[in-house]
């Protein structure tokens, strides 16, 4: 497979609508209740639960490091706390046990049984066999993990795989471009394509007034106007990382090639349709404001 078969997006467009079913486990109140049945009953503590466990018991500092975007201080409030309420092999089970529950009441069994679904997720497991694990903590964390047999869970383990391979080489590119994790998040909302401020706020453990600063600083390097509005110069910035990354994420659309690519990325915007019309997300998600 040669890389002009694979359009050049064609990879972020598969990742997007993965990363979709992978991320309607953490607005699940299927995780809230596996993980409170485990004595971590703190709904911000849930993210670094289940995201942090193939990690092993690792301490705040990690944590931040790999999330990237998180006020340090938040994770501090909650790591290593979350390995004395549980240990990671019964955090993974338990998020195990939440995105089966998840995927069933948004998707139904019809969905989950069908020849459509094992075959997403024979297409998305041979796409994670062209993953590489060099610089990519969280992605090489998860592929020490077991591939569930079901369909739907070998869908989500390879989705996990793919979203935390692309995120590691994002981040890089984030550090490199000179953005700390706030900005980072400052100029995604501004794209409309990111976290509203509340939910940044709620989830990341950042405050208006750290927000405020965030901007100033980017509006001091020309990224953002007086309107908090990306400037020319921002727009141009954010679309050389999002075409950075795509670079450092093409190998796993390639070893599937453009076929595969094209309709993985059909069965998965088919079930991330279904999922988020069943509710998986809250409806001020995601937008400038």
């Amino acid at each position: 497979m040669t890389t002009a078969v694979l359009e050049s997006r064609a990879g972020r467009r598969c990742h997007n609508v993965l990363n979709s079913l992978h991320a309607a486990h953490y607005f699940s109140p299927d995780l809230g209740e596996e993980l409170s049945a485990l004595g971590i009953t703190h709904p911000k503590a849930r993210n670094f639960a289940v995201r942090g466990a193939a990690l092993g018991p690792v301490g705040p500092g990690t944590v931040a490091a790999v999330f990237y975007n998180y006020k340090y201080e938040l994770v501090a409030r909650h790591v290593p706390g979350v390995w004395e309420s549980a240990s990671p092999a019964q955090i993974l089970d338990a998020r195990a046990r939440a995105v089966d529950a998840t995927l069933r009441r948004l998707l139904g069994e019809e969905i989950l049984t069908s020849p459509e679904m094992a075959e997403a997720a024979g297409l998305a497991l041979r796409a994670t066999e062209a993953c590489t694990r060099p610089a990519r903590p969280l992605y090489s964390a998860h592929a020490d993990l077991p591939v569930p047999e079901q369909p739907h869970m070998a869908l989500f383990h390879a989705a996990t795989l793919l979203r935390e391979h692309r995120g590691d080489g994002h981040v890089a590119l984030l550090m490199a471009a000179g953005l700390d994790g706030l900005e980072a998040v400052v100029t995604h909302t501004a794209t409309g394509k990111g976290m509203t401020p509340k939910w940044v706020f709620a989830t990341r453990g950042w405050s208006q007034e750290e927000w405020d600063a965030a901007c100033e600083r980017l509006r001091g390097r020309g990224l953002l106007d007086g309107d908090g509005e990306l400037t020319e110069q921002g727009v141009a910035l954010r679309a050389q990382i999002e075409a950075d990354t795509d670079r450092l994420d093409r190998a796993p659309y390639e070893h599937l090639g453009a076929q595969g690519v094209e309709r993985l990325t059909e069965l998965g915007k088919a079930f991330a349709g279904a999922a988020v019309g069943a509710g998986a997300f809250p409806a001020d998600l995601i937008g400038k404001d």
